[in-house]
């Protein structure tokens, strides 16, 4: 008998012996792999988990950036608003000591002179087409007597006792003030009224 064909006691060929070994061990491989984790899938678990915190990372990220253009959006909008209102703020006051100046004049101006009836006449229309223009663009005067004092838009330069108008109210305006769109440019002069003592 050659080497190859011996026969093991239990009547097996060599090379049948070593294929059940094989098979043995690889199902006893396959119990205690049911039985441990493979760390391929824990690696898996812990890759995707990964995944998922950068896709969170990068949605919020995402959402940020919007939320930051659109802030950046309504901020440029209210600041081109702004300049647009307010545009004119220097223009009107180069414009109130022209304005003041006709006032003025209209008040020292001698009308009773009836050959000064004509010039007068055309200061006035020339204060009333000035004031008009100004007006069309959000500019108010500020200059009503026998109205509460508001700090926002007067300054009190003196208290005068008065029996006429109520204590706190406006009494004299001394130099008109001025508002574009509502924002103060120029406060109104004024005295105040007080009780008598």
């Amino acid at each position: 008998m050659s080497s190859k064909e011996q026969k093991t006691p239990e009547g097996q060929a060599p090379e049948e012996i070593i294929m059940e070994q094989q098979e043995e061990v690889e199902v006893a491989g396959t119990d205690n792999s049911a039985e441990q984790v493979d760390p391929r899938d824990e690696k898996i678990a812990n890759l995707e988990a990964q995944l998922v915190d950068a896709q969170n990372r990068e949605r919020d990220g995402v959402l940020r950036i919007k939320a930051e253009m659109e802030n950046l959006r309504r901020r440029t909008e209210q600041d081109v608003e702004k300049a647009h209102k307010f545009a004119l703020e220097k223009f009107v006051n180069e414009l109130l000591p022209v304005i003041d100046s006709l006032d003025r004049a209209l008040e020292v101006a001698d009308k009773a002179n009836q050959d000064l009836l004509p010039m007068i006449e055309g200061i006035e229309l020339t204060l009333k087409s000035m004031l008009d223009v100004v007006r069309k663009f959000g500019v108010e005067v500020v200059g009503d007597i026998n109205v509460p004092l508001d700090p926002n838009v007067h300054q009190a330069i003196a208290m005068v006792e008065s029996d006429e108008v109520a204590a706190g109210n406006v009494l004299m305006v001394m130099q008109k003030g001025y508002t574009l769109n509502g924002r103060t440019i120029r406060a109104a002069m004024v005295s105040v009224a007080k009780a008598k003592a």
